[in-house]
């Protein structure tokens, strides 16, 4: 027991650090040397870099984000159940699969190395639910693109994830574990939101259109 909890907090601390490589900051930070927290919404996310930045470095961010949550649950996979994740994860791998995916999204929200001002983990946290459960990345994902296609609200689509990852979670696994990790990661999600649904409410929160850099 005591190596499984030393091999926990090891693949915690993996994947929060993988989790603090911000595509969003290092893209606008160290490349163009314009922090993208200083514009728009201030947030360090994938929908406020191309609103403010626009152009092909928009996958650069897009690359950064997905590769990290990759890496950190196939580390994740390899120290806590000894193999990468394939398929669809038994409860042990799911267990080992949302822990990673719980500090990867913490890392990414509050990155230390930038202020703990992060992103409200919504590509980072749809790549990872893509690989731990396509099941649940179904659910996610449909919610997420029928509500910005309908409303053009990113935002929106963005904190309906924070339901639906708990509630598909439950329906394909019906284990009290695995709902208590993904009501943390809704959680997360929906605070990380708050303002935008603030705004929502008002009806001051910004439609989201493909668009040339904003001068």
């Amino acid at each position: 027991m005591g190596e499984f909890w030393i091999r926990a907090v090891a693949a915690a601390v993996i994947a929060y650090f993988c989790g603090c490589f911000n595509g969003a900051v290092i893209v606008s930070k160290y490349i163009l040397r314009d922090d993208v927290r200083t514009h728009g919404s201030g947030n360090a996310g994938l929908t406020n870099f191309y609103r403010t930045f626009g152009g092909p470095l928009t996958f650069g961010v897009i690359l950064t984000d997905v590769l990290k949550a990759i890496v950190a649950l196939v580390v994740g996979g390899w120290l806590l159940v000894g193999h990468l994740p394939a398929g669809l994860p038994s409860p042990q791998e799911a267990y080992s699969d949302y822990w990673a995916g719980l500090f990867c999204l913490l890392g990414h929200m509050f990155p230390c190395m930038f202020q703990f001002k992060g992103g409200k983990g919504i590509l980072s946290g749809g790549t990872l639910v893509i690989m731990i459960d396509w099941r649940v990345a179904l659910v996610a994902w449909g919610g997420f693109l029928i509500l910005v296609l309908l409303t053009r609200y990113v935002s929106l689509g963005s904190s309906s994830t924070g339901v639906t990852v708990p509630i598909s979670t439950w329906l394909v696994y019906h284990d009290g574990i695995l709902l208590l990790l993904s009501i943390i990661i809704g959680g997360l999600i929906l605070w990380k939101h708050r303002g935008n649904i603030q705004r929502l409410l008002a009806g001051t929160e910004s439609k989201f259109y493909f668009h040339k850099k904003v001068k």
